[in-house]
């Protein structure tokens, strides 16, 4: 197996898709940020200081996925048809836990939109929240599923 953003040289460069087939290609990814019980209290209140944290990083998520190829430099840019970001809230420990779906129909896949509109998401929270708790901690951010393409489906073990 080999890497397949080098060519023969060992320089990098962006994979050419051209002669791939259009699938329907679809990733799913999860992530979390760990917080103290009162952040996490002031997120669910919709009383933090900045205003409704889960709305804002739904939307900074999604912006995310949309502009994933600025961001990464050898990614191509897509046409995405859809991304979903979602979120739910945990007490043991106290966190909020985020999912991310980004679909497309055509020549590669989108692993790294959804990657990316989760982690964007997950960082929006500390940032809307960071004025009251510095410590939150992000973790676990892993591709779960992936479908389309050549290579089919795959999901974590």
């Amino acid at each position: 197996m080999s890497l397949t953003h080098f060519d023969a040289q060992g320089q990098a460069h962006m994979v050419d898709v051209g002669d791939k087939a259009h699938t329907q290609r679809v990733a799913r990814v999860h992530g979390e940020i760990h917080m103290q019980a009162a952040t996490l209290q002031l997120i669910r209140e919709g009383s933090a200081k900045k205003g409704d944290v889960l709305g804002v990083a739904r939307i900074a998520g999604i912006q995310a996925a949309k502009r994933t190829s600025e961001l990464i430099p050898l990614c191509h840019p897509l046409a995405i048809t859809r991304v979903t970001v979602d979120f739910s809230t945990h007490d043991d420990p106290p966190r909020v836990r985020c999912e991310a779906q980004v679909q497309t129909l055509g020549q590669t896949g989108v692993e790294m939109e959804a990657l990316t509109a989760c982690s964007v998401a997950l960082l929006t929270i500390y940032d809307m929240c960071k004025a009251v708790d510095r410590g939150m901690t992000l973790t676990g951010i892993q591709l779960l599923e992936k479908s389309g393409g050549k290579s089919g489906h795959w999901s974590a073990p």
